[in-house]
């Protein structure tokens, strides 16, 4: 295991074992690509040509560089080519019975000092390595797809693994501009234990209609800033890919999140498995294609006469930060708004806070001054509820106390005229218990924005089994006319984004709090690995460690799920007064401003 791991065998040339072998050979290693199929050694070769054609086109690589990497790539079928190598890389399908096969056969051809790797994300590298008859040299090489562009290699160690086999494939891994992430030896490792989880809980919410397939995956794409939806992101996977993950995490934790929901296994024995068989949860243009074509569940135009009843100003109740955004975006859409506060100073402030937001805009080229002077001229600051007489939508964006909003929508059906729109922008809370705080529950729905509300995309459009079709053909109708994305969603605890994200986030305080991976690690794995904007870490610091723990609260009590329950690490924060960046320190210190 001293010797430089300059020769390296890939076995499997499917996706991912083709990617691996391109990022080894355009690094200047000799690759030996072995595949028992003819067919996907020519597909590899081809893949490898026309990307490093790509290359050159774009200047990245010259046609001499190309042609050596061409050269350095050899595929054969059979696993004797493999003799020679310092490293072999297994990627064949996720099975320990055809994983179990080719471990063994190489013990027979490789020399004593080869070190052994498998490319498995669910499967116990344990497991193989015990049945190697050199376990010391067996570990995990797990890359992300497509292995060229993405930056995450996690390298799984065993009880049973060498150091210096670690230590190699380590370097390795440096060498080949990758960030090696050390693990230990669970089902789905860090970046996968916390994406299949969050995947399979978005299967069982569209298995169980609460929400379509294309509002599921625009809630999370332009939510939490994720590349891709859960829903699409598993079609890339392989759905019956998933469906084993899942069932090797589920065998270990036990934990109902990890037990693959129904609709895998009905979509995986139907071979509808997504891209690669041209149909999964959307349907493609064909086998191996990204283009989605529209099939039965493709939404259709909302249909004529659907409009609700006409919306000319807006009442926004609240002063904080979220109030003040919302202003901002119906202000700038040309709405007439109404901004009232507990007092007129502090709506006064709220408004100042608007100002200064459109200055920034004027300053970096956004709007014009012109703009911003009109925009802030719609603005009327208020004092009291009172002022809402008139406004054909209020919006209530005041503390997240069930009792405070109660009280609020009490008011604001004595205030309001008839026919007014009541919303709320609740992330947790029942928006039904406000609808019964006024005479007319018909009338009140959710308007869930996110943070920044100016920046933020989405609306989560909230309807009780009490609000009227007219009410929510209006709130979708103005959350257009804001330039904002709104998706529907039943009135339960979390919605559709919290309700996804917030058990991911959890699962990650527990992967700390068993000592399985650190912070730095756990977030480099989710942004290098999963292409998210931000770690769990960085997120729960920045959402609030109180905030978090509520909403975990809620979702732990609506659901009933053990797995849901908060992670004790994060009541013990909360209760330490570590709050995130706003205290100066939650899971990691802040200097203080």
């Amino acid at each position: 295991m001293d010797t430089p791991l300059n020769t390296i065998a890939v076995v499997g040339l499917g996706t991912m074992g083709t990617g691996i072998a391109e990022v080894l050979a355009r690094a200047g290693r000799e690759v030996i690509g072995i595949d028992i199929s003819d067919a996907a050694a020519r597909q590899a070769v081809t893949v490898l040509e026309a990307s490093t054609a790509r290359a050159v086109e774009r200047e990245r690589i010259t046609e001499e560089e190309r042609r050596n990497t061409l050269a350095r790539f050899r595929t054969f079928s059979d696993l004797h080519a493999a003799a020679d190598a310092d490293l072999v890389i297994e990627v064949v399908p996720e099975s320990y019975e055809a994983k179990q096969q080719v471990f063994r056969a190489l013990d027979a051809i490789v020399r004593p000092g080869a070190i052994l790797a498998t490319g498995t994300n669910a499967l116990s590298v344990t497991r193989l390595a015990a049945d190697s008859e050199h376990p010391e040299r067996v570990l995990g090489l797990h890359f992300f797809n497509p292995a060229p562009a993405m930056k995450l290699v996690e390298v799984v160690s065993s009880v049973l693994t060498s150091p210096i086999a670690v230590e190699a494939v380590t370097t390795l891994a440096r060498e080949l501009g990758k960030e090696p992430v050390a693990v230990g030896d669970r089902p789905g490792f860090v970046a996968d234990g916390l994406l299949f989880g969050y995947l399979n809980q978005a299967a069982a919410m569209y298995e169980a209609k609460y929400a379509s397939r294309e509002d599921i995956d625009a809630a999370m794409k332009l939510g939490c800033g994720l590349p891709m939806g859960p829903l699409a992101l598993l079609d890339l996977i392989g759905i019956d890919t998933a469906r084993t993950v899942l069932e090797a995490m589920y065998t270990e934790s036990r934990d109902r999140l990890h037990a693959p929901s129904p609709i895998l296994k009905q979509l995986s024995e139907a071979g509808l498995t997504g891209r690669k068989t041209g149909r999964g949860f959307y349907s493609y243009a064909a086998p191996g294609t990204s283009v989605l074509v529209p099939d039965a569940l493709t939404p259709q135009p909302a249909a004529e006469g659907a409009a609700g009843r006409e919306i000319r100003s807006v009442g926004v109740a609240g002063s904080g930060t979220m109030a003040s955004g919302i202003a901002e975006v119906f202000a700038k859409a040309g709405y007439e708004v109404v901004l009232a506060a507990r007092s007129p100073e502090k709506a006064e402030t709220a408004k100042a806070r608007i100002a200064k937001s459109l200055a920034r805009s004027v300053d970096k080229g956004r709007m014009t001054a012109e703009a911003r002077e009109a925009t802030l001229g719609r603005i009327t600051p208020a004092g009291s509820l009172d002022a809402f007489a008139e406004v054909d939508l209020a919006v209530e964006a005041v503390a997240e106390d069930l009792d405070i909003k109660q009280e609020l929508f009490a008011t604001l059906d004595k205030v309001c005229k008839e026919g007014a729109v009541l919303a709320t922008t609740t992330s947790s809370l029942p928006v039904v218990a406000c609808a019964r705080a006024t005479s007319r529950p018909q009338d009140v729905i959710g308007m869930h924005f996110f943070n920044p509300a100016p920046a933020m995309k989405l609306v989560e459009v909230v309807r009780t089994v009490l609000t009227s079709d007219e009410v929510h053909a209006t709130v979708r109708e103005v959350t257009l006319k804001i330039k904002k994305h709104p998706v529907d969603c039943g009135d339960r605890a979390g919605f559709i984004v919290n309700a996804l994200l917030f058990p991911y986030l959890n699962n990650a305080i527990k992967m700390v709090e068993e000592h399985y991976a650190t912070l730095d690690d756990i977030d480099a794995a989710m942004k290098l690995g999963g292409g998210y904007p931000m770690g769990p870490f960085e997120l729960l610091d920045v959402v609030g460690l109180d905030v978090s723990l509520a909403i975990e609260k809620v979702l732990h009590r609506e659901f009933r799920d053990p797995g849901l329950a908060p992670a004790p690490l994060l009541e013990h924060l909360v209760a330490a007064g570590c709050l995130g960046r706003k205290t100066g320190r939650g899971f990691r210190e802040y200097a203080r401003r």
